[in-house]
């Protein structure tokens, strides 16, 4: 009989053994289908469309030919908008970017595709020219009765044109290190990969210039005549210059929920980038000036005007070099999110140290930056 109730105690016990195992089993499906369901709600392709206005550091010198120095009084030369002013790149460049990211399904590791592309330029015809005018014949100081003129005041004539485009690539491979440190909806993703960066311009000047006119009473008897005495000068200037880098890159970004949640909300996201690019740097710039001087007349040092020298050979330089350089930059910004739509909007800044060749009549590296406000918007797909 005690054998009896001890084998319906085991049968009880081994029943009650099944049943807390099919229930932590139960659980355990259960669990795994939320976590799949959840991760199944993170889109696996996210797709970034958007545009940036940059501020372009690091063009170039800019053109000034010797007589702008020698004739830095003339008050033609100090109009508004002086020939040199006229050289001034635009402060901004417009331009798009694009990417498109991808991350599996479980996975804390991404790999993305990006590209970055901007553009600049003007052309600018600026004249600056005095009223007054002066005639071959005076008479007590007045023009005679039917004079013809003779020649017209001081002016200066600048003709500017400038363009300029660069580009920036990406292809990176990153793992979400963050381990929940900016909360549940935060990230930290470390990436590495290739960068791709290149950097074009093309300008040219042309300037026509009188900046002074002198007038001498000389006494050629039986007459007193008024002779004038000015000079005239031209300069011209065509540069281009190029870049073009490849190299390991390595990148930061993180993502902080500020209000609500995966679903929707607002984040602050910031982020660093550094590379090393291997390439090419190529340049070639010519520049010439010529001057004349009226009038001269031998045998009458009188009328002789003494001025600075003018007249130079084409001048300038041609550069071709491999070169290595550093990049730096990061962003930081504001992102709205609804389920698979995300806005966001920012500041960027990149710089390229020692990228450019700005020099005119010798090689001068100069470090080439883009800074400026960029917004974009993001489209999830799958998942």
């Amino acid at each position: 009989m005690s054998e009896l109730i001890e084998n319906r105690n085991n049968r009880t016990a081994i029943r009650r053994k099944l049943l807390t195992s099919a229930s932590a089993l139960a659980l355990t499906i259960s669990s795994a289908g939320i976590v799949h369901a959840e991760d199944t709600d993170r889109p696996l392709v996210w797709i970034e469309l958007g545009g940036q206005a940059e501020n372009i550091s690091g063009q170039g010198e800019l053109y000034t030919p010797g007589f702008l120095s020698a004739y830095s009084t003339s008050s033609i030369l100090q109009e508004k908008l002086t020939p040199l002013q006229a050289q001034r790149p635009p402060l901004f460049s417009t331009g798009e970017e694009a990417k498109i990211s991808f991350q599996p399904e479980g996975s804390d590791w991404s790999v993305s595709a990006s590209v970055r592309y901007g553009r600049s330029g003007n052309k600018r015809d600026v004249r600056h020219q005095t009223d007054e005018v002066h005639y071959r014949t005076y008479l007590s100081g007045r023009p005679k009765s039917g004079a013809l003129i003779y020649t017209q005041e001081k002016f200066v004539d600048s003709h500017v044109s400038h363009n300029e485009s660069h580009a920036v690539l990406d292809f990176m491979a990153g793992k979400d290190v963050g381990l929940g440190m900016f909360g549940p909806d935060g990230s930290s993703i470390l990436s590495a990969g290739i960068r791709i960066a290149q950097y074009a311009s093309n300008s040219s000047v042309d300037m026509r210039a009188r900046p002074d006119l002198h007038f001498k009473y000389v006494t050629l008897p039986p007459l007193r005549a008024q002779f004038p005495y000015f000079h005239t000068y031209h300069a011209q200037e065509i540069a281009t210059r190029r870049f073009r880098g490849i190299g390991p890159a390595l990148s930061w970004t993180g993502s902080a929920s500020l209000l609500g949640n995966r679903d929707g909300g607002v984040s602050f996201d910031w982020g660093g980038n550094a590379a090393l690019l291997f390439g090419r740097q190529r340049t070639r710039v010519g520049h010439q000036e010529t001057g004349n001087d009226f009038p001269v007349f031998d045998g009458y040092p009188q009328l002789v005007y003494q001025h600075p020298s003018a007249g130079h050979p084409t001048a300038g330089h041609n550069s071709n070099r491999s070169i290595t350089v550093p990049n730096a930059g990061g962003f930081a910004g504001l992102s709205w999110r609804v389920q698979n739509f995300k806005a966001s909007m920012g500041y960027r800044a990149d710089f390229f140290f020692g990228a450019l060749d700005g020099g005119i009549d010798t090689r001068k590296n100069e470090n080439v930056g883009f800074c400026g406000p960029f917004a974009s918007v993001s489209v999830g797909i799958g998942g």
